[in-house]
């Protein structure tokens, strides 16, 4: 069982803070633990600033959300020229430096951190970060009736309606 959903957002920094609203109130109803809703946030949040900042000229950028019972993964997809990933985000920045901190906070903030540069086609960043759930969570709750129902199972509440036709 997963929840996916993709928007395709204006190069704008209203943005930004829209697509975060979205995946933390997703995150939120779902039963994920605060603290691991805020790394996720806050690794969003950078690599969605840095296509404000770095991808060029196109209008748009695409971020896709998935959410399983284990994990979140994020794909942030520009239409830039792309960048050498593997220089940057390794060093830390100097004390004094305005920037230069948003790889090294993802890196920080999420289990995986992937990029793909490709200069036709820009960059995909990949953000997945393994989920705490809390206690009776809906997404827990929501994955069990989905095993339930892949193995024949009635899920609890399909089980609770009568049959069409029965009397």
């Amino acid at each position: 069982m997963e929840f996916k959903y993709a928007l395709v957002l204006p190069r704008d920094a209203s943005t930004v803070s829209i697509v975060r609203a979205l995946c933390g109130t997703t995150l939120t109803k779902l039963g994920v633990k605060e603290g691991c809703i805020a790394d996720i946030e806050v690794a969003l949040t950078e690599a969605c600033t840095n296509v404000l900042k770095h991808a060029g000229i196109d209008r748009e950028y695409e971020v896709t959300i998935g959410i399983s019972e284990s994990r979140c993964d994020i794909r942030v997809v520009d239409g830039g020229a792309g960048f050498d990933h593997h220089a940057l985000g390794l060093q830390d920045a100097g004390p004094d430096s305005e920037g230069g901190r948003g790889i090294q906070l993802m890196r920080a903030l999420v289990d995986e951190l992937r990029f793909v540069s490709e200069s036709q086609v820009g960059t995909v960043v990949h953000l997945a970060k393994k989920l705490e759930l809390e206690p009776g969570s809906a997404l827990r709750r929501l994955s069990d009736q989905a095993r339930l129902s892949a193995a024949g199972q009635p899920a609890p509440i399909a089980a609770a309606w009568p049959k069409i036709g029965s009397a």
